[in-house]
């Protein structure tokens, strides 16, 4: 159960941002604005710049399988200088989510799991409450903050820029046509 609420998600949502990302250096090609300005852009002067927010995505999707069993997860590296290097961040996290153990994952949603922030606070939980309220709104607040970032640099994205996936559910006959 806790897998099927984080991995594929997970999954999703970096596939999702990667593309992103994607679409983001061609508009920036298109229109004279380099990399370094998305890079370093932000929504509000005390947020984290558009790479720290991909970052942090990538963070948040190994961590709670580190939390909750998994082993040999990838470190992100801060001082990313390009997209290739956001690329390669993404590509890692998803080839580490491809290893995770379904079985160690799900062990025991009710086994303990607690945490320290470096700022000196310290959580415990169930490894359910954890997945359902940190480590779920935790991975969607990067992912929807380097969207809005790319958003207000203006990247010509949209809901289907961040829910892409959805079309393999899509009821044949429903699509928009014009």
């Amino acid at each position: 159960m806790l897998y099927d609420l984080t991995v594929p998600a997970y999954v999703n949502g970096l596939k999702a941002l990667s593309a992103q990302l994607d679409k983001a250096l061609a508009w920036g090609a298109d229109r004279g604005v380099g990399e370094q300005q998305l890079l370093v852009a932000r929504l509000a002067p005390d947020m984290f710049p558009l790479a720290a927010q991909v970052r942090f995505a990538c963070l948040q999707a190994v961590q709670p399988a580190t939390r909750l069993g998994g082993t040999g997860a990838p470190g992100f590296a801060e001082d990313v200088a390009d997209f290739a290097g956001l690329q390669a961040q993404i590509a890692d996290a998803l080839a580490w989510l491809d290893t995770v153990d379904r079985a160690a994952f799900d062990s025991d949603p009710g086994r303990p799991v607690g945490f320290d922030l470096p700022n000196g606070m310290a959580f415990d939980m169930t490894a359910l409450t954890y997945v359902r309220d940190w480590a779920q709104p935790q991975f969607y607040f990067h992912l929807v903050a380097a969207y809005a970032i790319l958003r207000h640099m203006g990247v010509p994205l949209g809901k289907a820029d961040y829910v892409g996936y959805m079309m393999a559910y899509l009821r044949p006959g429903t699509a928009p046509t014009g």
